[in-house]
């Protein structure tokens, strides 16, 4: 069986960090490209991240293309608060060897998309302002793409950005609007299920059993994050950015309703606020499947022998 073709559009941002290292070690999983935008941090340290990343998994020879500096209409929103200041917590990593690719990645996306139309998957796990301005650029864009599967928005949860709206969507409402209603199949992967996948301490030190590059970086990265966490009432860190991939590696673990979806961008306390409409008042036809559900100590457990099992190969792959 081919493994399913993805571009990660991101962020990174520690949780992004594990996404791209979760996807990498599966075979499951073709990453065929990163592309970056502003969010957690700004875009030049999320494409320097991007690299670096990709470098120290090794897979230096996958594409990276920098996208939007700004969100569409709102103010950039980047903070250390979570990641720390470098986006990647305590890590320290070198300096990337590569550079992004030439194209600008809504250009980047465009022509890679088009080339192959139905074949590439894109998960965007950070804002979607990339997504948003290709599909504004180029009208066969949309129906281009195989599927998005999103990490963004909180259904029935509350917000982590404000009482109503997740930091993705909240950052970028604008970017969400046009994606929701592009036509392309979605699938939205919300905090109602990231926040029950939790890394806690204690899996960190299993993971550092495995003498490798792959498990100190994962120390490193999250050692801010979990003090934040646990700062704020939480067990451990949300694999939030990870979870989107169980839709490919392990679709049993996700419990999918679809319905209409829409994303506030009136202004005032509800922007960014994702809602689903449960009852079909609205009688829109539906426009994504949601996650509304998740077992969440199977998932982290897949993540955690995944991550495993990349440590080993790169840890032999530097004996």
């Amino acid at each position: 069986m081919k493994p399913t073709r993805i571009i990660i559009d991101t962020d990174p941002g520690v949780d992004d960090a594990l996404a791209f290292l979760f996807a990498l070690s599966s075979s499951k999983i073709s990453l065929e490209a990163l592309t970056t935008t502003q969010g957690n941090v700004t875009v030049d340290k999320a494409t320097r991240n991007a690299l670096a990343i990709l470098e120290l998994a090794g897979a230096g020879h996958i594409p990276v293309a920098r996208g939007n500096m700004l969100p569409l209409v709102q103010p950039l929103r980047a903070s250390a608060l979570v990641h720390g200041e470098s986006g990647v917590g305590n890590a320290n990593l070198p300096e990337p060897k590569n550079r992004p690719v030439g194209l600008h990645a809504v250009d980047f996306l465009i022509e890679k998309i088009l080339a192959e139309p139905g074949q590439i998957s894109i998960f965007p796990i950070g804002p979607l302002t990339n997504i948003a301005m290709a599909i504004r650029k180029e009208p066969r864009f949309a129906s281009a793409v195989k599927e998005l599967v999103i990490m963004g928005g909180a259904i029935r949860e509350g917000g982590n950005m404000s009482p109503l709206a997740e930091f993705n969507i909240y950052v970028d409402p604008h970017a969400a609007h046009i994606v929701f209603h592009s036509g392309i199949p979605i699938t939205l992967i919300p905090l109602d299920v990231t926040h029950q996948c939790i890394l806690k301490q204690e899996h960190i030190d299993r993971l550092l059993k495995i003498k490798s590059p792959v498990s100190k970086f994962i120390s490193d990265a999250m050692h801010d994050y979990m003090a934040f966490s646990l700062e704020i009432g939480q067990a451990g860190c949300v694999l939030h950015d990870p979870l989107t991939l169980a839709a490919l590696l392990a679709p049993e673990l996700l419990t999918l309703r679809e319905y209409y979806v829409d994303v506030d961008i009136s202004g005032g306390v509800s922007m960014g606020n994702t809602f689903a409409d449960f009852s079909n008042v609205s009688k829109k036809p539906v426009n994504m499947k949601v996650a509304v559900d998740v077992r969440g100590d199977d998932f982290v457990e897949l993540f955690l022998t995944h991550m495993e099992t990349l440590g080993r190969s790169i840890q032999d792959r530097t004996k």
